[in-house]
Parts: structure tokens; C-alpha cells; sequence
């Protein structure tokens, strides 16, 4: 699969209901990549693996590719002179089961959003 499939494929994917809980009433349908950057980053990983990486300053979570490519689906969320940087790389384990993750209801709004990607191509 190419990663412009996969790009395409998540946005179509992105809804109400997959974004951040304390994003939820800002989010609307001109910037469906709000609130989605933890999620999406999971699902792209699980088609081309690679690092979690992550900035405190935003709370804002994006891919390392293995080839060490960085790709950010969600990064239209910010205004362009918005600074993203490499604070930390997470593991999958605390974006998925931190407390902070259980709360987010992370794991709930991953499932759903990889579940659409899956329909969407597999149809």
C-alpha cells in the first residue's frame, strides 16, 4: 500500500467520534484532523511501523517511518508558524494504556478509527 492511500483513506475516516474528548466541541467537519493526532499516528504504524513520536508543547502525536521518514496526517490541525518538535518518542503501550490515554479514551476511538480505515479499504 502506498502512504497517500493510507493518508487519504484516515482522513475519510476522521468523525466527531475519533477525536480527543477535550477537543470534541471545537471539532468540525473544515478541520476534521483536530483532535486525531494519537489515533491516526497508531494506525499508521500499524501499516508501516516506525515510532511514535511526540511534542509536549502541542500534545501532539506523529510517525517516524523506518526509513526515517516523518509523516504528520494531522499536523493541518495548527496554524503553519505552529512549532512541532521532537520531544519524546512514546511506545505504543503508553499511548494506548497510560492514564492519560484511558482517559482520552484512546484505546475506544483507536479501534473505532483503524475499524473505518479497514472497511474503507477492503471495499
Amino acid at each position: 500500500m502506498q502512504i497517500k492511500t493510507l493518508e487519504k483513506v484516515i482522513r475519510e475516516s476522521w468523525n466527531r467520534d475519533t477525536c480527543y474528548p477535550g477537543c470534541v466541541d471545537q471539532w468540525n467537519p473544515e478541520n476534521p484532523s483536530f483532535g486525531q493526532c494519537a489515533i491516526t499516528a497508531l494506525v499508521v504504524q500499524d501499516y508501516f511501523g516506525g515510532e511514535l513520536l511526540y511534542c509536549k508543547h502541542n500534545h501532539h502525536y506523529w510517525n517516524r517511518l523506518p526509513n526515517q521518514e516523518e509523516v504528520d496526517f494531522t499536523r493541518i490541525q495548527f496554524p503553519d508558524v505552529t512549532i512541532i518538535c521532537v520531544d519524546d518518542i512514546k511506545s505504543r503501550a503508553y499511548v494506548l494504556q497510560s492514564k492519560a490515554a484511558i482517559k482520552a479514551r484512546t484505546p475506544q476511538r483507536y479501534e473505532l478509527l483503524k475499524s473505518r480505515v479497514e472497511q474503507k479499504l477492503n471495499s
